[in-house]
């Protein structure tokens, strides 16, 4: 306790690292503030209502959790940073797949600076069509809390506020980004997250307390479990393959230049959380095809909008392991390393440059990657196996997937960040042994968790 006091003591004698907490604090405010406000036209009261005999599940729900609930409240930012999201992995795998992003990409900083205006773009865009469907969203979910009189003006004035709204929090996010603490978005994400896993724990606390709920024990039986899950994460993330690299020495006049060991890093989760959002995503549009339910009871739609049942899990477990070894293919091309070590003058022992360095690398990387695809599979799908063991479905959804991958990685990249200005100043880190290694995978979205 006194070592956890004396770091708390020393982050906030750094000036610097204080006024980027403090800032990053002040805008998250801002963000759950803006969370609240309802959009014009819509009672409260009877919102409420409707609410309390509502239920959000499937992509919706997914929605509402990146947005710490503003989608269900119909809020003025109910569409929160997702179209930003949807706009840059969209530039992310078109800057991969497309030669001519490509070499903008490349320009350095005006490149870069062209690709993100034109997400900005793309992102108003993305964002006026998702606000059309929420709008349809609204009018048959919340359709009785409309105000009559204001129906004629509400999607002119929806669109437009909630469009403004996603822009503010993309805006929040980069504030974030240039003055505050880690990564905006993947910052903003966490928030929202986070923000459900209070009422989750409350209401799982009184579950268990009611009959047949299996009381304290069972409680804390979950909460120890949740733990673990947390911890296996943690070094799901952290886990690398390091392949040794040697440079050939160079002499030019009484100076020796090169001639150093170091190590290609290889990531068990190189694709973070991006095959689990694009399964997820997958896995929803066959609820959007109302005629494949072929079975009132056990119809396709409703097995694909149900995270518990055993096909939802099969199928989505083997989407996620297909999309794992996908994008980390479109991340990680093995012949561009090894033309960038051969022109470095590295080369990995034992092996010739070239194509052979590429092909070591690229069976190292396939050998690496099955472990960790099977492992993130099983964590998308452990919420599911969770609510089957009788945990409610709100407290279910931290007990793996995206949101508690996100969690985990945006944690992880934050701390380290906090570690790096205590080294800097002289200070000891967080950890009494070892160093946090910083998680590249946990911004959102330029190489999205």
């Amino acid at each position: 306790m006194k070592k956890l006091i004396e770091t708390i003591k020393n982050i906030w004698n750094i000036e610097e690292l204080r006024g980027k907490i403090i800032v990053t604090l002040l805008l998250i405010l801002i963000y759950r503030f803006g969370a609240f406000i309802v959009l014009p036209g819509i009672d409260t009261v009877a919102l409420d209502a409707i609410k309390a005999n509502s239920k959000t599940g499937g992509l919706l729900g997914l929605f509402d959790a990146f947005a710490g609930g503003a989608f269900s409240q119909a809020s003025i930012l109910a569409l929160g940073i997702m179209p930003y999201i949807s706009a840059s992995i969209f530039m992310q795998l078109a800057t991969i797949l497309v030669p001519q992003l490509q070499k903008i990409q490349k320009e350095g900083e005006s490149g870069r600076k062209k690709i993100n205006q034109w997400t900005r773009y793309l992102t108003v865009i993305v964002t006026a069509f998702q606000a059309g469907a929420y709008i349809a969203y609204l009018n048959g979910t919340y359709g009785d809390a409309i105000i009559p009189s204001f129906k004629p003006f509400f999607p002119v004035t929806t669109v437009l506020i909630l469009t403004a709204g996603t822009l503010f929090v993309m805006w929040l996010g980069e504030k974030i980004q240039d003055k505050g603490l880690g990564n905006g978005t993947s910052i903003i994400i966490m928030v929202g997250i986070l923000a459900r896993l209070p009422i989750s724990l409350i209401q799982e606390w009184t579950a268990k307390q009611e009959k047949g709920g299996g009381g304290l024990l069972i409680f804390l039986i979950e909460i120890a479990v949740f733990i673990a899950i947390v911890l296996c994460l943690i070094l799901l993330e952290r886990g690398i393959r390091r392949i040794p690299v040697n440079y050939a020495k160079q002499i030019v006049g009484n100076r020796q230049f090169g001639g150093a060991r170091q190590f290609l890093p290889i990531k068990v989760n190189s694709g973070g959380v991006m095959p689990i959002i694009f399964a997820q995503a997958i896995m929803f549009l066959p609820t959007l095809i109302s005629f494949t339910n072929l079975d009132s009871k056990e119809g396709i739609v409703r097995i694909f909008n149900d995270q518990s049942n055993v096909w939802y899990m099969t199928v989505f477990g083997l989407m996620v392991i297909g999309f794992t070894f996908l994008y980390t293919a479109l991340l990680f091309n093995p012949k561009q390393i090894a033309e960038d070590l051969k022109k470095n003058n590295g080369f990995i022992p034992g092996v010739k440059p070239g194509q052979p360095t590429a092909d070591y690398i690229g069976v190292i990387m396939d050998r690496i990657t099955l472990p960790g695809a099977i492992f993130l599979a099983i964590v998308g799908i452990l919420p599911g196996f969770a609510e089957r063991l009788g945990v409610s479905q709100s407290f279910a959804s931290f007990y793996g997937g995206t949101s508690l991958l996100i969690m985990v990685s945006v944690v992880l990249d934050t701390l380290q960040q906090i570690e790096t200005y205590l080294l800097m100043r002289k200070y000891d880190g967080l950890m009494g042994s070892g160093r946090i290694r910083g998680n590249q995978s946990a911004s959102l979205p330029t190489s999205v968790i």
